[in-house]
């Protein structure tokens, strides 16, 4: 039997968990689903708090459509680094497959030579071909489907492949990095459920983990007015997507994402407290 250090971030959940019903109600979502009772949940304290990269200067996102909404969260990262980093050299590229999990990449073919990131576009729409003898990429940050981590039938395919994963883009010479993803907003107790699942994968594959879910749950709790989904109450708004952004940001670079001019097309009073929300989140989550 596993031992676990409680993590306060998760324990947090616990009772962001209460108010995010509330929050539900407030803003007109049904709980009916979210309010059935749950088993608790012991979620354990990160193991990695760092990257073990200075200022990575490449980075894939392999997953779903939960990356691809809104422009592609790759460009949401990209376009905070410049703000905060003008000088610092930085590319980023998505594989996504709508609806996929961890079992539908072959990730392996993602650092083949002259295939993804083979070459990119510059000023004046000119084709620049990378230098196939550079590395490919230093991060790889990858999410499993919303639903598969703890999902009864397919939670044992998310940790078969958290440890595959992790070790194919080891092989590559890059770092494997975990996206932890949001619950619905129907089903909130997916928050701490999803906590738990990617923490502790994190930490028997020594994986950084992203806790992106956690930052969803903090930003419903204090402006539930403030929509992070679309309509189907699963995928990110362009609000949801922004916040996912600067966590993914603030975590991967250690630097606080509050007060960057890159806003998103949001206004800067939801930009600024959606940045305050990520940097909370990342602080709360590795300095419990």
């Amino acid at each position: 039997m596993r031992k676990y250090e409680m993590n306060s971030s998760c324990l947090k959940a616990v009772l962001l968990l209460a108010v995010f019903v509330v929050s539900l109600a407030l803003t007109g979502v049904a709980p009916a689903q979210a309010a059935e009772p749950t088993a608790p949940v012991q979620c354990p304290a990160p193991k990695v708090k760092d990257l073990g990269i200075a200022d990575p200067a490449s980075i894939i996102f392999i997953g779903n459509s939960f990356f691809y909404y809104n422009n592609s969260m790759h460009n949401q990262v990209l376009q905070l680094v410049k703000a905060a980093m003008p000088a610092h050299k930085i590319r980023a590229t998505s594989v996504t497959i709508s609806g996929s999990g961890w079992d539908w990449h072959d990730v392996n073919s993602y650092f083949r030579p002259k295939g993804i990131a083979a070459y990119s576009f510059a000023a004046g729409n000119k084709v620049v071909f990378n230098d196939p003898k550079e590395k490919l990429f230093d991060v790889a940050i990858m999410m499993d489907c919303s639903q598969c981590p703890v999902h009864p039938t397919l939670k044992t395919i998310f940790t078969e492949y958290a440890q595959k994963h992790s070790a194919t883009v080891r092989q590559h010479n890059a770092t494997p990095v975990f996206f932890m993803s949001w619950a619905y907003a129907d089903k909130p107790e997916m928050t701490q459920q999803l906590a738990a699942a990617y923490t502790q994968a994190g930490n028997d594959n020594n994986v950084l983990v992203i806790p992106a879910g956690l930052a969803f749950a903090k930003s419903i709790a204090q402006r539930p007015d403030l929509n992070l989904y679309v309509s189907d109450k699963r995928h990110p708004s362009p609000a949801g997507t922004y916040l996912a952004a600067a966590t993914t940001y603030a975590t991967l670079f250690k630097q606080s994402p509050v007060g960057l001019s890159y806003k998103a097309g949001l206004d800067a009073e939801t930009a600024q407290f959606l940045q305050e929300v990520a940097w909370e989140t990342v602080q709360e989550f590795f300095n419990p």
